[in-house]
């Protein structure tokens, strides 16, 4: 099998690319494996498979992209291609190619080619699987292979909903400086949302059927809880955004981002120290102290931004206060709902350390 390396990150990858209207998807695949890997043959109008990925934009966006597979039987290697100075192409074994791959899915399809891995292949992925792959959480996490039966798999969840808060934030922060792609920006908020309530379905069943937790149920659950108001704070801004079709920031409001990426990021540090709240207990202080001074300077952010707006607007453009209100009140609730994280890992520490 064929593997091109991408243009940026040099991976190995597939020759892909969008269909034009109304162009059958089979040709479409064709064209791009010409200009790609300057390859040409008979390709099957029955695709092989699909698989997703997340492709980053120049614009900062990483966005879910579905890939639909068609085998091309290679029968002419062109010496010079459209691309060729821009992508190396290697044939590799199907063994090999499967494990050059980074996207599951498309290693899997790569095994189905031979006949003994076709079962692998179609075989249905489980809820961890599908939120670690759409939301591009590395596997460093074990998750597959460390699920404990008697005590759960509840520090992973954990650290894949902060790395799915921490992403949401960058997106929102995205959006208040770069208003031109504001469509890509919105998008990503609200799949890093659904990844997340993924996780907290999850979550919640480990809940009920563990035996032996980590902590007292009612702390996992009111922990995962306030983490997931900060990303579905996230959601409720961008869709508030999207409604009334915003398109300028006040200054106020990306200083607010700003400190809502910086808390997100001290969260996610956090997360793994629970797996030892004795031994780590001074440094999950440290970091929840940083977490509500953060808080508070967001809220003389947010009282100055409002005084702002309403100086500047507020008599000539009572609706545009009113919305300019609005999407502060949703970066001041990201940010109470981040600090309420900090009070249950403190709660936590306190009842553990």
């Amino acid at each position: 099998m064929m593997l091109i390396t991408s243009r940026e990150t040099k991976r190995w990858v597939i020759p892909k690319g969008n269909a034009a209207a109304g162009a059958d998807p089979h040709r479409a695949a064709a064209e791009e494996a010409e200009e790609e890997a300057g390859v040409i043959g008979a390709v099957c109008p029955t695709p092989l498979g699909s698989y997703r990925y997340r492709k980053r934009r120049g614009n900062g966006a990483s966005l879910m992209v579905d890939v639909e597979v068609f085998p091309l039987a290679v029968s002419r290697e062109l010496a010079q291609w459209k691309e060729s100075r821009e992508r190396e192409r290697r044939w590799f074994t199907l063994a090999e190619a499967a494990d050059a791959v980074e996207e599951s899915d498309l290693r899997d399809l790569i095994r189905s080619f031979a006949s003994s891995q076709f079962k692998v292949a179609a075989r249905r992925e489980n809820i961890l699987e599908a939120v670690a792959q759409k939301s591009g959480i590395s596997r460093m996490f074990g998750w597959f292979q460390r699920l404990l039966p008697k005590q759960g798999n509840f520090f992973d969840l954990f650290e894949a909903h902060a790395k799915t808060i921490v992403a949401g934030a960058d997106a929102l922060s995205r959006l208040l400086h770069d208003g031109e792609h504001r469509e890509d920006h919105i998008r990503e908020v609200v799949e890093r949302e659904n990844d997340a309530d993924e996780i907290i379905r999850e979550i919640l069943r480990e809940v009920r059927q563990t035996f032996l937790t980590p902590f007292d149920r009612s702390a996992i659950i009111s922990l995962i809880g306030s983490m997931d108001d900060s990303i579905d704070e996230m959601n409720a801004a961008v869709a508030a955004i999207d409604l009334y079709d915003v398109t300028t920031f006040e200054q106020e409001m990306r200083d607010m981002a700003a400190i809502i990426v910086d808390s997100t990021r001290v969260l996610s540090e956090a997360m793994p120290l629970l797996r030892d709240v004795g031994r780590n207990s001074k440094r999950l202080h440290e970091l929840t102290e940083r977490l509500v001074r953060m808080e508070g300077h967001a809220d003389h952010i947010h009282r100055a931004g409002l005084k702002n707006a309403y100086r500047n607007v507020g008599q000539t453009d009572p609706m545009g206060f009113i919305v300019r209100r609005e999407i502060f009140n949703h970066l001041e609730r990201i940010v109470d709902a981040i600090e309420d994280v900090a009070n249950e890992i403190d709660g936590i520490v306190i009842e553990h350390a």
